[in-house]
């Protein structure tokens, strides 16, 4: 559709410029849409289960509810695909589509910075629990946040404008939305760096179940992954902009759902099978330094009178065998 086409057809309006993943169609769209809602519900309800479990035994932990909060908003991501396929001159759809696309991840991106913090907090006490650093976390997710605001907002005014200035306005404000993403991204490669270049500390914790060098390599390859993905959403924002008639390679609909799609589903499946919820648990009210190790120490005593009092022992899918692990 050409701008003037566009300015009768009124707002929304049809981007006239190519877009990752093009317009969808039936084919070949809805079934690979279909294959990947598939994958998405598997793992929504195996982190439901998961949490569910742990909840009854008295061990919350909420990254699995996160995880199937994400897998819910793609299968949404994913049936809003499939909708505008079948109305694909429904503007609106696509605008729904497009940023459910660009949000969702972001779950995932804040989950893997987290893990990277207890790293670093359970290797180098006197540094990850540094009040500085600290509200530079904070910082850093609310800025995330903002930013989520500033894509889905500009996604869609530029829906309702055609003026050219205003438009490269938008665009300028993506980029610097997307850029910040993929450095967030890097960031737990840095933190989970840091936390084994320092000199060893005398202070030093674990956490969870299993060696803290396994979850460093959990957090380093799911880091690397999600720089996959953002990088790619990067690199084609910043690339000049071509006409929808003439989409470059990376516009092709493999590559949005590779770098999209499979990539998460790698991502889901490495967190899930690693059981991060045993890993990466941490004691409720970990607030210092040494709490790591001495909330869990208390935790066991509790635990340990409780079942002497009841006349009963707790068993080896107890929340402290999970916390204490090997």
């Amino acid at each position: 559709m050409s701008q003037q086409q566009a300015a009768r057809a009124g707002p929304p309006y049809a981007s006239v410029m190519a877009g990752v993943g093009g317009r969808p169609t039936i084919i070949p769209d809805v079934p690979i849409s279909a294959v990947f809602i598939a994958m998405y519900l598997a793992f929504a309800a195996t982190n439901m289960t998961i949490f569910q479990i742990n909840r009854r035994r008295g061990h919350k932990f909420i990254p699995s509810a996160v995880m199937f909060g994400f897998c819910m908003a793609r299968t949404t991501t994913l049936v809003l695909r499939i909708a505008w396929a079948n109305r694909p001159q429904n503007v609106s759809l696509g605008i729904a589509a497009n940023i459910l696309v660009n949000a969702g991840i972001l779950l995932i991106y804040i989950l893997n910075l987290i893990f990277a913090q207890r790293i670093l907090r359970a290797k180098q006490p006197s540094v990850g629990w540094n009040k500085i650093l600290r509200l530079t976390y904070r910082a850093l997710f609310v800025i995330i946040f903002c930013v989520l605001v500033m894509v889905i907002t500009t996604i869609v005014l530029s829906s309702y404008t055609l003026n050219t200035n205003t438009l490269r306005i938008y665009r300028d404000i993506q980029l610097t939305a997307i850029t910040y993403l993929l450095v967030f991204t890097v960031l737990p490669v840095i933190i989970v760096a840091i936390a084994y270049i320092l000199p060893r500390s005398p202070a030093e914790e674990t956490f969870g179940q299993g060696s803290t060098k396994t979850k460093a390599i959990i957090v380093l390859v799911v880091s690397c992954l999600c720089i996959l993905n953002a990088g790619f959403k990067a690199g084609t924002a910043w690339s000049p902009p071509r006409l929808a008639n003439n989409p470059a390679w990376y516009h092709g609909k493999a590559p949005f759902y590779v770098f999209n799609f499979a990539v998460e589903i790698v991502i889901l499946l490495i967190l899930t099978s690693s059981r991060i919820d045993r890993r990466f648990h941490i004691p409720n009210g970990s607030s210092q330094p040494g709490d790591y190790s001495s909330l869990i120490s208390k935790h066991v005593e509790s635990s340990s009178e409780s079942a002497k009092e009841s006349g009963t022992e707790k068993t080896g899918g107890s929340e402290d065998t999970w916390v204490n692990g090997a």
